[in-house]
């Protein structure tokens, strides 16, 4: 005969404590890959979109930028566009921003503000990530010397010739002479979304050289936060009222699902959980490095 089954033992308070702690960190983790995949994909693509339209009707008005100021003289936010690569060997075509922190290098590849821009006189850094959200540089490594490419930016359309692709620890290109101009891509390398370094494409450029714009941004004055491989930790205060956030959601739908029932409160508090954690996820999605 076969043996009755015992009744399952209530669960303590604490046990339920313990229990809905790992259910909302399960939660959180699931909805972080969530937004560092499928929803930062759909919002790369958007700002993509967004960018391209506002950067193409600067540049027939004659006022995109071509220093690290405005037509105006005012200091460029992070973010605005500031040109466009195209790199047809690697089917890339993306809008370059202004800016290379988290949240920038979440609407495309960035310019670091403390160097010149592409074409220009000098040296300009263009930084992109390898996975999340496009992942516009993932496959720049592929990248061989004598490949061509080109960008875009207020000067006209500008012709760079790759010279060479380094890791960490490779020898830098000759120093530039007076009046040439290089551009270096830079982004993550290693395990997707895992990044162990970094990656650098030198590339010269091959058509006229454009004079630099005026740089208020220094090397020794440029934040962390838009170096390589660094999160930006000045929002992180916004991350606390994201979990408290969160936490006061959770709170008043454990208390609907005893007072009110279950289906009401998954009507109710299923897409409130859900903003709840992609609010949280950004915040800390900022935190992680500009270049995953």
């Amino acid at each position: 005969m076969p043996k009755p089954q015992q009744p399952l033992r209530p669960l303590s308070p604490r046990e339920q404590a313990v229990r809905g702690a790992l259910l909302v960190l399960s939660a959180l983790l699931l909805t972080l890959a969530l937004n560092v995949t499928v929803v930062g994909h759909v919002r790369h693509l958007v700002a993509q979109q967004q960018l391209s339209d506002t950067f193409r009707s600067q540049a027939a008005e004659g006022i995109a930028p071509v220093s690290e100021g405005d037509f105006n003289d005012v200091l460029l936010p992070d973010g605005v566009p500031v040109g466009i690569i195209d790199i047809p060997k690697l089917g890339v075509h993306e809008v370059i921003v202004e800016g290379t922190d988290s949240e920038a290098t979440q609407m495309g590849p960035g310019h670091r503000r403390d160097t010149s821009l592409p074409g220009q006189a000098g040296v300009s850094v263009i930084m992109g990530r390898a996975a999340g959200y496009g992942g516009p540089f993932g496959r720049i490594q592929e990248l061989a010397p004598g490949d061509e490419f080109t960008i875009t930016t207020g000067q006209g359309e500008h012709t760079f010739e790759v010279i060479g692709l380094r890791y960490a620890g490779d020898p830098s290109p000759p120093r530039l002479r007076a009046g040439e101009s290089r551009v270096i891509l830079t982004t993550a390398r290693g395990v997707p979304y895992a990044p162990s370094g970094i990656a650098r494409v030198d590339a010269e450029l091959t058509s006229e050289t454009q004079p630099a714009g005026v740089r208020q941004t220094r090397f020794a004055t440029l934040p962390g936060a838009h170096q390589e491989m660094r999160g930006d930790t000045s929002m992180a205060w916004a991350l606390v009222f994201a979990l408290q956030f969160l936490v006061l959601v959770e709170v008043a739908a454990v208390w609907a699902y005893r007072n009110v029932g279950s289906r009401r409160t998954w009507i109710v508090f299923a897409p409130l959980t859900l903003l709840a954690g992609l609010w949280v996820t950004g915040e800390i999605v900022r935190l992680l490095p500009n270049l995953m």
